[in-house]
């Protein structure tokens, strides 16, 4: 990289004095923020602006005259647009920075700020350009930035993820492509069902029991591996001068009060604001929520990003637009309706400190707080309390590669980009991001930091949101059995068992749930369609597996709700056997869709709890959440 030749920024501890001198703030102030920038290590506009004590703006245009240089009005004065070839669109919205003009062999940047001009041209490798810079307004500098660069913004944002590790090679695969083998598999499927009845039968149930006794011995290894482990130590605690800059999205659709709760709730955040930034993420025809967010006050460090209209219309698509814009060495994410943990972040960047390389991904844990409300609100959080506290951390114990849930993940920046971000076409972004971390060497962590979520509480909802989640699975299956050589060589022989183990036994459960549930006439002495082929005491013996089983999964969810929070779920736990065969109808339609439409992104309904919830704790909600509105579903493909 060329030696860069930077401006004379004339900045010895003298900025402070001159804004008070100039009464831009109070002597007290200077003094607090000072005091706050030495203690983070952070510079003095960063202390400031986070205090809200001064706006971003203002500060531009205080370093401009303190620092004689030019304060641009883009707007008045638009850039030289045959400059922008010579610039990452991505460095560029990363540090705020848009190309001005070039006089002779200098080039001039209009930045928000000095700091970010130091740090844009400390990436630069252009050789043989000197550069000096200007200062501008960061709104003025973005929107010339995303305008121009707009088509290219929006390409990467889709396809960020290499293609051969990716599934939207499947869009040249057209519908009736689909259509087309897949009735011509069903037609050759009835055909055997017609000949051999029997023996199709006895086939489909000897794989649907072998994958149930894997499961089962899968859930009980990693439930073991967890109750028999230390309990893990806390980190060391990471100085204050070495705590990173923390960026977290929360991807927003077409919400409007569960945007103001989350405003709330991300205010208790106790993280330093010098070193955090929140990116609210909405795509640009989301009237609904850019006008509730509009009517809200926010602190500086939280931002909207607006996502240009493009294909596909999902989550993982939004994120992969805005990783752009963040400037965090971490990178978060949270969902709309999430109440994170007040000190999640400091946790967080404990672990990261005292971690070693390979550890890139941090995974918090998810609780419910709507746990009361109905029958299956209870029930989802029995599965996700045993998911999250056992087995999840209880796989990760056992060396095997987890799939990631969507929220409350922390990444190390740099791998995230090395990686492309997120599959934009997988409808489940975050157990295929957990798998190709693990293709590419890297380790998952699932961390004591919990954040409050909403269960999803009525069953069309919760039938939709499985049957995207389980679709998603099946495309993240298939991706990554691509080259089954290749993924064995990358992840070893004891993660790919462990892969198989994990989506192949899960997937086959509840596409063959009834053939299992079959096996319960055997028990309640009715007669089986598969005693002409197998002994009355074999399938006797196999009801009484399937038994132990049931009795295996109950012991795992009642350990899992025994801590004091969530004990008054105990007494719901045997009667999650009537919960589970709604996953099989979420099957069905789930592969339905992987068929007709493998990129449709079905959003989850937020809010659905919100009132009752209001009413039993002022705790984490505003005082107006009883006319709760969504507009929910993303257009179809």
């Amino acid at each position: 990289m060329k030696h860069v030749e930077n401006q004379d920024f004339k900045t010895p501890p003298h900025f402070g004095d001159y804004l008070v001198e100039r009464g831009y703030i109070s002597s007290t102030v200077l003094r607090d923020a000072h005091l706050e920038s030495e203690r983070l290590n952070c510079s003095l506009d960063r202390s400031l602006i986070a205090a809200d004590v001064v706006t971003r703006d203002v500060l531009s245009k205080a370093n401009a005259r303190f620092l004689d240089v030019e304060f641009i009005n883009i707007k008045a004065s638009p850039p030289d647009a045959r400059l922008s070839d010579l610039f990452d669109p991505a460095m560029l919205v990363r540090y705020c920075v848009v190309p001005w003009k070039k006089t002779g062999s200098t080039i001039v940047l209009v930045c928000e700020s000095p700091e970010a001009y130091l740090s844009f041209v400390s990436h630069l490798e252009i050789a043989g350009e000197n550069y000096e810079f200007a200062l501008g307004k960061r709104d003025q500098i973005l929107h010339w930035v995303t305008k121009h660069y707009e088509d290219p913004l929006r390409r990467k944002a889709s396809a960020r993820v290499p293609e051969s590790e990716s599934c939207r090679g499947w869009a040249r695969h057209t519908s009736q492509k689909r259509l087309i083998i897949t009735l011509s598999g069903l037609a050759l499927f009835m055909a055997l069902v017609l000949a051999f009845p029997g023996a199709t039968l006895g086939v489909f149930a000897l794989w649907a029991i072998l994958t149930l006794f894997v499961s089962a011995l899968l859930r009980l290894s990693a439930f073991a591996a967890e109750l028999s482990s230390e309990p893990n130590q806390a980190p060391p605690v990471c100085p204050d001068k070495n705590l990173p800059t923390i960026s977290v999205l929360v991807p927003l659709f077409k919400e409007r009060e569960i945007a103001t709760a989350l405003l709330r709730r991300l205010k208790r955040l106790t993280y330093p604001k010098a070193l955090l930034e929140v990116a609210l993420v909405v795509e640009e025809h989301d009237s609904l929520t850019k006008t509730v967010l509009q009517k809200c006050a926010l602190p500086p460090w939280i931002r909207i990003i607006e996502v240009p209209e493009g294909t596909p219309k999902t989550k993982p698509r939004a994120m992969n637009y805005a990783l752009d814009f963040c400037k965090g060495d971490i990178i978060g994410i949270w969902d709309a309706e999430d109440a994170p943990a007040e000190n999640q972040l400091e946790i967080v960047a404990n672990h990261f400190h005292s971690a070693a390389p390979e550890l890139v991904c941090l995974q918090g844990v998810l609780d419910y707080y709507n746990s009361r409300q109905n029958w299956l609100a209870r029930c989802f959080t029995i599965e996700y309390a045993a998911w999250f506290r056992l087995i999840l951390p209880g796989m990760a114990k056992l060396g095997l590669a987890i799939p990631l849930g969507g929220t409350t993940l922390f990444f190390r920046r740099t791998v995230l980009e090395s990686l492309g971000g997120w599959d934009a076409h997988n409808v489940t972004e975050d157990a295929d991001l957990g798998f190709r971390l693990a293709r590419h060497g890297y380790r998952t962590e699932v961390i004591p930091t919990r954040t409050g979520e909403e269960a999803n509480c009525r069953i069309w909802p919760w039938i939709r949101q499985r049957s995207r989640w389980l679709k998603g699975y099946m495309v993240t299956y298939f991706v990554h059995m691509r080259e089954p050589a290749k993924l064995y060589k990358q992840i070893g022989l004891w993660r790919f068992l462990g892969f198989q183990a994990h989506f192949v036994t899960a997937l086959s459960q509840f596409i063959l749930a009834p053939i299992l549930w079959s096996f319960w006439l055997v028990l309640f002495g009715l007669p089986h369609p598969l005693e002409a082929y197998v002994s009355h005491e074999i399938l006797v013996a196999l009801g009484l597996s399937f038994l132990a089983i049931e009795l295996a999964n109950a012991l795992i969810n009642a350990s899992a709700v025994s801590k004091p929070e969530l004990k008054h779920l105990f007494a719901w736990v045997p009667i999650m056997h009537f919960y589970y065969p709604l996953g099989a109808i979420a099957a069905y339609k789930a592969l339905f869709e992987l068929v007709a439409k493998p990129f449709y992104w079905d959003k989850t309904q937020h809010g659905l709890s919100l009132s009752q919830f209001q009413k039993k704790t002022n705790r984490l909600l505003p005082p107006r959440l009883s006319s709760v509105e969504l507009q929910s579903g993303h257009k179809s493909l």
